[in-house]
């Protein structure tokens, strides 16, 4: 009987920095331990800013109800807006539209008498005030009253009317009725007016002008109601 051949059992090798496998484990950890690195260093950049809650108007105060938090990359251009990091100054005052939801920048806040706007309540005629909303666009048109013509008596003439101001905001409005009687119907809104105009339409006012506002076409701010 012829002997059988025993195969001899083989030592398995260490595997060498020279297995391709090993080199391919290796880079993938590597690249795997880099990506990790770079998105944690990438989310560490990100630093609070404000935003706006609703839309901001030119000339309302800046208060912590009318801003919200928001965690951003922004780098170098965080400097151009206003850190959440510390609290809303006092005193502090919007200069220009802000939308809703955007981060509120350093040149559209500042003191009081850096505003170029201011609210004023205007006795509106009800027709037009009710198909406006907080945000609408409006001109303003200003009905002045007329000198009397010779021998009437009674009811007073108007003249114009003329266009007082173009594209200001309207930020309030009110459900309670003003003057009753008619044609005189009017309803309160509160508009942003620039400053330069605030004189000249509070002596209208004051005259008893009739004040109509008529909405832009398209033209709405992003202010919430």
């Amino acid at each position: 009987m012829s002997d059988l051949h025993t195969p001899t059992a083989q030592r398995l090798r260490k595997p060498s920095w020279r297995d391709s496998r090993l080199l391919i484990g290796l880079l993938l950890v590597l690249a795997s331990t880099a990506i990790g690195a770079y998105v944690l260093s990438r989310a560490d950049d990100r630093v609070p800013m404000y935003a706006a809650k609703s839309g901001l108007m030119a000339g309302q105060p800046l208060t912590a109800d009318d801003v919200v938090r928001v965690d951003v990359q922004l780098g170098d251009a965080a400097t151009d807006y206003v850190s959440a990091q510390d609290a809303i100054p006092a005193q502090l005052f919007v200069l220009r539209e802000v939308r809703a939801g955007e981060l509120i920048p350093r040149s559209a806040v500042g003191l009081q008498d850096e505003a170029t706007s201011q609210p004023v309540t205007l006795q509106v005629d009800a027709t037009s005030a009710s198909t406006l909303r907080e945000g609408s666009v409006v001109d303003v048109y200003v009905n002045r009253p007329a000198a009397p013509a010779k021998g009437s008596i009674g009811a007073t003439n108007f003249a114009g009317p003329d266009l007082a101001l173009e594209g200001i905001t309207v930020v309030g409005l009110s459900t309670e009725d003003g003057v009753l009687g008619g044609a005189r119907d009017t309803r309160p809104v509160q508009v942003m007016v620039p400053k330069d105009n605030v004189k000249e339409l509070v002596g209208d006012v004051d005259l008893g002008a009739k004040i109509t506002l008529v909405a832009v076409p398209g033209a709405v701010s992003q202010k919430a109601s």
